[in-house]
């Protein structure tokens, strides 16, 4: 590729306007959902206080060094997740495509939580869930069907209608580009979110019991550390946290200048999600310490985790807690901008992709990528069968899809292609902080070998029993089979040529800066 032919497919493609858009855009990915409602419940689990240990050993030794190998590798090969891979080598294109595959299958769901929690902000107003804020969810606002009944086509409209405005205003940001739309969201949104959200943490310490609640999430349980499975459940943190191993770092790195610093953009996105992360321990447990007061109980009589939390217990809260009103606006609010600035880079994953592959305009591949994903998002979640369907998939693309996809890129790029050594000396060219031989080893064995136990385990303790309790054909095909089929897909696609305008090989400027 000739100077000229990098410089203008990088002008075709996109670009973030400056580091800190970028950075920023990169922390909006990280912090979503997960960081709200899962980590302080993880935490709980897992040792308390203990557990921030095997936290931050796991952010030092899997998360930051696996940001870098996303980050090298879309800046290094300057373009989407199947098109690096398949500028490393052609043959290895398909995993791009794998991890496209789980962006889309993410994306269908992921909209109807922001839908939701759209709808609670609303609610918070007046309290509009009533007295039973549990009967409410899936009673009055989801109206669950039975899931042995399968999957229906009764449409709720107090579900339907926020989730196509979600839709409508992610598909105008994704439309708008990778600056005016992606950035711009990013640099507006995610200083407000951490604004609105130390709004709420200093108005649920101010709440009666606040500090109980910080007592059982920050005591130690130090026998807690000799325990794998609390290690294991540090690692799966930070993957779940960090957006790495799926395409999304890769398609981001690749928006970037060419000199850009990389593995201290890399410390700064690691840092700023796990303070984050922090951050909503703290104003979780404490509006949590008022409820256990409130109700005479303990603490741990109140903990929930993902959907109980940010639709029941929190809820509960509010119904509560002096200014309630303000502290659910502000709550749900956050679950909303947190939860769009990652839907924006899980669909930039495969809008990217398909731009690169098929030579599509920006709008052209918007709407091909996002109206189809739309439908099957509205058909899907819009009716009674929402809860159940999105359990199993969020649970079965996230155990068996991104961590699979995780370990089989690292084995591919370190033991068959041998790329660690370019791809060190590209983040060593303009990088602030060398990597030397600690990330080659963490990269090349650490990291692998840890994901792997972990997807055991998983694996086994799956198969011990049907997940959820939910009907067999259900679980088969919302679970095994959505996270067994992006496989197949995506060596389909990788079948495909090329258009001729988009080259494959490695952009001539980077391997310059190498030098």
């Amino acid at each position: 590729m000739t100077r000229e032919t990098a410089a203008t497919q990088d002008a075709r493609r996109g670009a973030f306007s400056s580091r800190l858009v970028f950075i920023f855009a990169a922390i909006g990915s990280a912090v979503g959902l997960g960081n709200i409602w899962r980590f302080p419940y993880v935490t709980y689990e897992n040792g308390g206080g203990a557990f921030i240990l095997p936290y931050l050993v796991a952010l030092l030794t899997a998360g930051i060094p696996f940001l870098y190998l996303d980050y090298a590798m879309g800046n290094r090969y300057r373009g989407s997740a199947p098109l690096s891979f398949a500028r490393m080598h052609r043959k290895a294109e398909f995993l791009g495509w794998w991890q496209t595959g789980i962006c889309a299958v993410i994306a269908v769901y992921y909209a109807a939580i922001i839908g939701w929690s759209l709808r609670y902000m609303l609610l918070s107003v007046d309290k509009g869930w009533g007295e039973d804020p549990a009967q409410f969810f899936t009673g009055q606002f989801l109206q669950m069907a039975d899931p042995a009944s399968g999957v229906t086509l009764d449409f709720v409209p107090g579900i339907l209608v926020p989730l196509v405005v979600v839709w409508i205003v992610v598909i105008a940001i994704m439309a708008l580009g990778v600056q005016k739309g992606v950035g711009a969201t990013s640099v507006i949104f995610i200083p407000v979110l951490v604004l609105a959200f130390l709004i709420l943490v200093v108005q649920a310490l101010l709440l009666p019991g606040a500090i109980d609640g910080l007592d059982a999430l920050f005591t130690p349980n130090w026998a807690a550390l000799g325990d794998t499975a609390v290690w294991a459940a540090a690692f799966g943190q930070i993957f779940f946290s960090l957006s790495i191993g799926f395409g999304i770092m890769i398609t981001y790195a690749s928006y970037t200048g060419r000199r850009t610093d990389m593995t201290g953009s890399g410390l700064v996105v690691g840092f700023a999600n796990s303070g984050f992360e922090l951050l909503c321990g703290i104003g979780v447990f404490a509006a949590l310490g008022f409820m256990a007061q409130a109700q005479g109980v303990a603490v741990g009589e109140v903990v929930a985790s993902g959907i109980g939390l940010a639709f029941v217990a929190f809820p509960t809260i509010i119904s509560e807690a002096p200014a309630g009103a303000f502290l659910g606006v502000l709550f749900f609010a956050s679950l909303i901008l947190a939860g769009i600035t990652s839907l924006v880079s899980i669909l930039e994953v495969v809008i990217s992709a398909i731009r690169d592959k098929f030579e599509m305009t920006r709008i052209g591949s918007t709407m091909v990528v996002s109206m189809p994903l739309a439908v099957v998002s509205i058909v899907l979640f819009g009716t009674t069968s929402t809860l159940t369907v999105l359990d199993i998939m969020d649970n079965f693309i996230n155990k068996f899809g991104i961590l699979l996809v995780a370990v089989v890129s690292m084995v591919v790029i370190v033991w068959v292609l041998r790329e660690l050594p370019a791809l060190a000396s590209h983040l060593n060219a303009y990088g602030s902080i060398p990597v030397r031989g600690w990330w080659t080893v963490l990269i090349s064995v650490f990291v692998p070998i840890v994901l792997g136990f972990i997807l055991v385990q998983e694996f086994r303790s799956t198969l011990a029993k049907t997940y959820g309790g939910y009907p067999e054909w259900m679980v088969s095909v919302f679970g095994w089979g959505l996270a067994a089929a992006v496989i197949p897909i995506g060596i389909l696609v990788a079948m495909v040529r090329w258009r001729p305008d988009t080259p494959t090989e490695i952009p001539a400027r980077n391997m310059e800066a190498e030098r």
